[in-house]
């Protein structure tokens, strides 16, 4: 056989091999996509993606017999009740016993006296919330010299000649933000209340208050930039044009301070690009927990924040390859040993301190290592474009940023805080679909920031919102964080006290 014909033949085989194997690789690829999609669509709850809490209270139904189990729900629950039903305004209504009915049944004698306290029963009553129009009529004073006039002082206002008080913009902001409810629902909600209204004027409305706010979410936002560890993500939302929508982006950025207490702030553009993080966190140093998207790498390279990985990203891709990969489980189950220590920490109530990172060092460690030999030895065994290759490739590229939990106790491992931040942006943009303009999404952004700072510290956020529309006009810009939602629960407190 001549030479030239038995290297011709090697290199179409070498070819062919390569063509099987790509076309291995998208067949594993479209398996994981279409069992991706039949779980995402037909799947039963128990087949999607188990959280890790639920995986590690799995483990411990192992150890513990059902019944404890099941004492320590009941007493969570009724504590949980407990705590509700204190903060629950509460009056008494009391009940006499009808004339005709004051005699003992056993002899007749009207000579009866008062048994104890009398017998309580507990109900939970529904009061539908009013609105008003109220008048306010000030008081005007003369003197007989005909040279002077006294009047009354004029109600606070958030604006000058505005028809509607403090309270009324507070309910509108906390309908839209915090219970996604769209504005024309709203409007037809107040008519039933005995006001007119349009949606239009709630529109204003809303937009109104985003602009008395504006110093208060400008400043939320600067003192989450200059925090040491800050979270990030981002979501599309949708904005109105002329002959369809375009795409916007809502990006979300938050902290924890030394005193447990969150700080979350929203940032709205028209674009997905790394400027929205530069304009936010550009300048700053510390910690970035993100995933892997590169729109972040302005502000993380090369001189900016050090960049923290996900667990929960990589973890979920793994989850994806399993149906045609079996072999991700393993991943899984290294992962979920990371997130094991982490709930020792909350159990030790050590988290956030040296005890935490000594713990992460002794035990995660060894759980990395672990993991980054098997990922080294499975890669060549699967194509690159497969859905266990992807998450392999995930995993390694993200490596560095995916280890740093180690040393920092303050670095936690996933992303998910962010991630939940923007739940109530998801949720709100299934119910009014798309924000009219690039302006309405800026103030969408920054009232969204509020609403949840207040959430995320226990604060009413329609009486805090109530409040700060009339104070923050004339507080001194120095002072401008005492209005912030954790300030000033902390003020208020101490004025009760």
């Amino acid at each position: 056989m001549p030479l030239d014909h038995h290297c011709l033949w090697r290199e179409e085989a070498e070819e062919l091999k390569a063509e099987v194997g790509r076309i291995g690789g998208e067949l594993d690829t479209l398996k994981g996509q279409m069992a991706a999609l039949q779980r995402h669509v037909f799947g039963k709850r128990a087949e999607k993606l188990p959280t890790v809490a639920a995986e590690l209270r799995g483990e411990e139904a192992s150890a513990e017999s059902k019944a404890a189990r099941d004492e320590a729900a009941l007493k969570k629950r009724r504590e949980r009740a407990a705590r509700r039903a204190e903060a629950c305004p509460t009056r008494e209504i009391h009940h006499t016993v009808p004339a005709e009915e004051r005699h003992c049944p056993a002899c007749g004698s009207e000579d009866l006296k008062l048994l104890g306290k009398g017998r309580t029963t507990e109900v939970y009553e529904y009061l539908p919330a009013r609105f008003e129009r109220q008048v306010h009529v000030q008081e005007v004073l003369s003197c007989k010299c005909g040279g002077g006039v006294v009047t009354a002082p004029a109600p606070a206002k958030v604006v000058d000649k505005g028809e509607y008080g403090p309270g009324f913009l507070a309910h509108v902001v906390t309908s839209k933000c915090a219970d996604a409810m769209p504005l024309h629902r709203l409007a037809q909600r107040i008519e039933r209340g005995g006001v007119p209204m349009s949606r239009s004027t709630l529109t204003d409305l809303f937009h109104l208050s985003a602009s008395v706010l504006l110093p208060l979410s400008r400043h939320l936002l600067q003192c989450i930039a200059s925090a040491e560890v800050v979270w990030a993500d981002e979501t599309p939302l949708r904005v109105l044009d002329v002959k369809k929508t375009r795409l916007g982006y809502l990006w979300t950025f938050l902290t924890q301070n030394e005193k447990g207490e969150w700080l979350i702030g929203y940032r709205f553009s028209m674009g997905r690009a790394g400027k929205t993080p530069l304009d936010v966190l550009g300048g700053t140093t510390g910690a970035l927990v993100v995933d892997g998207y590169t729109g972040y790498n302005p502000v993380t390279l090369p001189d900016g924040r050090t960049r923290v990985g996900c667990w929960a990203h990589v973890r979920r891709r793994f989850f994806d390859a399993l149906a045609t990969a079996p072999e991700a489980r393993e991943a899984m189950d290294l992962i979920l040993a990371l997130y094991r220590v982490e709930a020792q920490a909350r159990e030790a109530d050590v988290v956030r301190t040296a005890a935490h990172r000594e713990l992460r060092q002794r035990h995660s460690s060894p759980v990395l290592g672990q993991l980054r030999a098997w990922l080294e030895q499975q890669a060549p065994r699967h194509p690159p474009k497969g859905p266990l290759g992807q998450a392999i490739s995930y995993a390694m590229k993200q490596w560095d940023a995916l280890g740093r939990f180690v040393s920092d106790e303050r670095l936690p491992l996933d992303n998910n805080r962010s991630e939940a931040a923007l739940r109530k942006a998801a949720l709100g943009r299934k119910n009014f679909l798309f924000v009219g303009h690039e302006a309405a999404g800026e103030n969408l952004a920054s009232l969204y920031a509020l609403v949840a700072t207040c959430e995320a510290n226990d604060v009413n956020p329609e009486e805090y919102l109530a409040d700060v529309l009339l104070r923050v006009q004339t507080h001194p810009d120095s002072r401008i964080g005492e209005l912030l939602p954790h300030e000033w629960k902390r003020l208020r407190a101490s004025d009760s006290s």
